[in-house]
């Protein structure tokens, strides 16, 4: 793909549909398959280690997730966020675990052995990108779902929210509230992440990275945003047909009004009127 792809004015200026709220994730996980951005990640996460190249970093898994081993040291595994939940310790911890049993079976280890399985040290990271009062250092499994109880298994994530000034961390943090910036101002919408990747490449945010794949990051929103739209459109079906189940079940009781039944079930006062008419005929 060329450098400083240019996109035109016609492109800019047609209709198309709004962008995705959780592209951020999608530009992680893109931008750190390449290994000479993820060893400026692993630089940022241990600028004491001068000696590990972009040939010591294996086993890069990329899923919702980025994981990836630095010779036999160090497994680490990275969630970025927009949304603040605890609950990410779960998948996290899930995520663990289903690498751990990869990492074993290309070792050709055996977990049913006696042989004492030999293991990367884990690491644990979360990048939070939206907007928090509170902001922890670490969160754990044991402190958030047991209050701090000694369990037998727990797992703690350390939480990054803006990187050091100019490390990659930064600039993706910095990308991301440019994004969000933008939306604000021009709703989510393929303008908006056009603006966002200009604004990006005139402050020197992933500039390079930005201009070698311009044209790919922008259909790559645009094309999650679908996979939302498809997922909302689902939800949002299901939720309403939850609503009717409980105006028929208020219905087929015969002693509330059409306006407390509205009420009850979160549908409108005329839907329920032409469900009572389909129960009549």
């Amino acid at each position: 793909m060329e450098h400083n792809a240019e996109i035109s004015e016609n492109t800019q200026q047609e209709s198309v549909p709004v962008m995705k709220r959780t592209i951020k994730d999608s530009v992680f996980t893109n931008l750190f398959k390449d290994k000479k951005y993820l060893i400026q990640l692993y630089q940022a996460l241990h600028p004491d280690d001068k000696q590990t190249t972009e040939d010591d970093i294996k086993d890069i898994t990329i899923y919702n997730d980025l994981g990836f081993s630095v010779g036999n040291r160090l497994l680490i595994l990275i969630e970025a966020q927009a949304t603040w939940t605890v609950n990410i310790l779960f998948r996290i911890l899930m995520y663990l675990v289903q690498t751990y049993r990869e990492y074993f079976r290309v070792t050709e280890q055996d977990i049913y052995n006696s042989t004492k399985l030999k293991m990367p040290k884990p690491e644990l990271y979360i990048i939070y990108t939206g907007n928090r009062k509170e902001r922890p250092e670490e969160i754990s499994f044991s402190e958030e779902f047991f209050g701090g109880e000694d369990i037998c298994i727990d797992a703690r994530a350390k939480i990054i929210y803006d990187g050091k000034e100019g490390d990659i961390i930064h600039q993706y943090v910095t990308f991301t509230k440019v994004c969000q910036e933008q939306v604000s101002i021009h709703g989510r919408t393929r303008k908006a992440i056009q603006e966002a990747i200009r604004i990006c490449k005139d402050r020197n945010v992933l500039k390079e990275y930005l201009e070698s794949k311009e044209k790919e990051v922008v259909n790559m929103m645009m094309e999650l945003y679908d996979q939302e739209e498809v997922m909302r459109s689902y939800v949002k079906s299901k939720e309403h047909d939850t609503k009717v189940e409980t105006a028929k079940r208020y219905l087929s009781l015969g002693k509330l009004s059409f306006e407390e039944i509205a009420i009850g079930s979160g549908l409108s006062i005329e839907e329920v009127e032409e469900l009572a008419g389909l129960q009549l005929a």
